[in-house]
């Protein structure tokens, strides 16, 4: 019951804070600036997970940091478990353009600002086209500074599951030649469907891939790095 309460108080707080935020909107609307957008997401997602500090005592552990590149953009790779990561990505990783499907931008509010950060959306049923797409955007986020990650599990994963890598990945690493950096994290354990509960969420930093690996093969290192990592991460809230 308890589980369930504060959840419904942490979710109603959350829409509130988005409304706070919205009569922003037309302002940035007709500034038309994207980084100004950018800024005011991480505002918005610093307040989220500080509300869900504050109401669920929900925290967050980051380890291996000396894996990300300083100050230059990168191609990062992470497991995908629940919105949490969605919301935590924008303030960890400054500037990340993040590659999520079309259905979030329906969205209010929360689907204006994904559009005009702008981050990249993918019809997943686009086939080859949508892949051009991805990449071209991609391109165009890392000559602007930014880096990009995706998930490419290419949907939510429950806890101790695991789902092939969609292969637009490998065509997205062999596009940008950068060195993808995978990230594996055990949102799911604490942000459910069925409710929100205390703890520290874990994001755990693995060591970089190079560029210029067969594309065939990064997916499955990807693949078998970040399933051990996050299970290693769930084990660690089982015992």
């Amino acid at each position: 019951m308890m589980l369930k309460f504060r959840t419904q108080i942490f979710d109603g707080l959350i829409a509130l804070w988005a409304l706070v935020l919205s009569p922003a909107i037309p302002v940035l609307a007709l500034l038309r600036c994207p980084g100004l957008n950018r800024r005011m997401i991480r505002f918005w997602a610093r307040g989220t997970l500080a509300l869900s500090r504050w109401v669920l005592g929900l925290h967050m552990i980051e380890t291996g940091k000396e894996n990300v590149p300083d100050r230059r953009p990168c191609f990062y790779a992470a497991n995908h478990q629940s919105a949490w990561e969605t919301l935590a990505f924008n303030v960890l990783i400054p500037d990340i353009c993040i590659v999520a499907k079309t259905e979030l931008a329906r969205i209010p509010i929360f689907g204006w600002f994904l559009r005009n950060a702008p981050m990249i959306l993918v019809d997943r049923a686009g086939g080859a086209k949508a892949l051009t797409r991805m990449v071209k955007q991609a391109r165009q986020a890392v000559a602007e500074g930014r880096s990009v990650m995706i998930f490419p599990e290419g949907t939510r994963v429950r806890p101790r599951q695991h789902r092939r890598f969609q292969p637009g990945i490998g065509g997205l690493y062999r596009s940008l030649g950068l060195p993808v950096v995978p990230v594996a994290h055990n949102s799911g354990l604490f942000w459910t469907g069925e409710g929100k509960r205390a703890g520290s969420v874990a994001v755990s930093y693995l060591p970089a891939l190079p560029a210029g690996l067969p594309p065939q093969e990064v997916i499955a290192r990807l693949e078998e790095m970040i399933n051990a990592e996050k299970g290693r991460l769930e084990g660690l809230v089982d015992a």
